[in-house]
């Protein structure tokens, strides 16, 4: 009897279990997907990015990595850093219209980037993530740019992170890498009519000519000047004053007049000549 009354609390500890481990489990792939740090650029810059790619495996590696360019919004340049252990491969294609850098037409830009781990010791080992740093740029001119990624783990497995957020909405089970733009007049501090005013002020203050400016330095500059004689002639006043009383200290005191000797009393002779004993 007593078994069965176990059983039915077991049963529901183990549910209870199992319906955390699935919530955590759900969660856990949102919580770390493959992310573009920093998430934010200004348009018209380079920026120097980083893919940051988590392994969320308990037994295998990510052995490649492949990141899709937006074909909305190309970018004329990319390049790369090396990562240790893996190799990249850069795939461009054509754009229409193409792309104006410099003063130069560019027809082609990249398309995707992969990269592929030399051997599965060297992939992304559970518990673990890498870094896969890019430059790219100039960025156009978009609100964003969305990167679409594919990544295959060592037993043949591949997650795809290519559902777009939608700001307002719940983040996507396997969401994409955004990098949000902003224009340079957004990044730069605003200048209003405060700051002409001040700089139209300041060659005034700075281009003081005239008699008046003249008269007022030579003032300044006897005043000062007599000023500092006063108060070096007290302070040699005063070193005079101190070394008196200095020497005054140091003078031998004269020693004390010594009493003259007393008489010494010539001795009384007794009539009988013995002595007192």
């Amino acid at each position: 009897m007593l078994r069965h009354r176990r059983t039915p609390v077991r049963a529901a500890a183990l549910a209870g279990a199992a319906v955390l481990v699935g919530v955590l489990g759900l969660a856990a792939p949102a919580a770390a997907h493959i992310s573009v740090n920093p998430s934010q650029a200004t348009v018209g810059d380079y920026a120097r990015l980083a893919f940051r790619v988590p392994n969320e495996s308990d037994e295998h590696s990510t052995v490649e990595v492949e990141v899709v360019m937006p074909e909305d919004a190309p970018v004329a340049s990319v390049t790369l850093a090396r990562v240790p252990g893996w190799t990249a491969d850069v795939q461009v294609a054509p754009v229409d219209p193409p792309l104006e850098v410099h003063g130069a037409q560019v027809t082609e830009a990249v398309s995707r980037i992969v990269w592929t781990a030399d051997n599965p010791q060297a992939g992304v080992q559970p518990g673990e993530f890498v870094e896969f740093p890019v430059s790219l740029g100039p960025l156009p001119e978009a609100e964003q740019l969305v990167f679409k990624s594919l990544q295959t783990y060592s037993d043949g497995t591949v997650v795809r992170w290519i559902e777009v957020p939608v700001p307002g909405e719940e983040e996507p089970a396997t969401p994409a890498s955004v990098l949000t733009l902003t224009s340079a007049e957004e990044d730069s501090p605003a200048v209003g009519g405060g700051q002409e005013q001040v700089d139209d002020e300041a060659p005034a203050d700075d281009t003081a000519t005239g008699s008046d400016a003249g008269e007022s330095d030579t003032g300044g500059n006897g005043a000062a000047l007599g000023v500092g004689i006063v108060g070096l002639l007290a302070g040699l006043g005063g070193l005079a004053l101190g070394g008196l009383a200095f020497a005054r200290t140091r003078r031998p005191t004269p020693a004390p007049a010594t009493a003259p000797a007393a008489a010494t009393r010539p001795e009384s002779t007794s009539g009988g000549g013995g002595s007192a004993d």
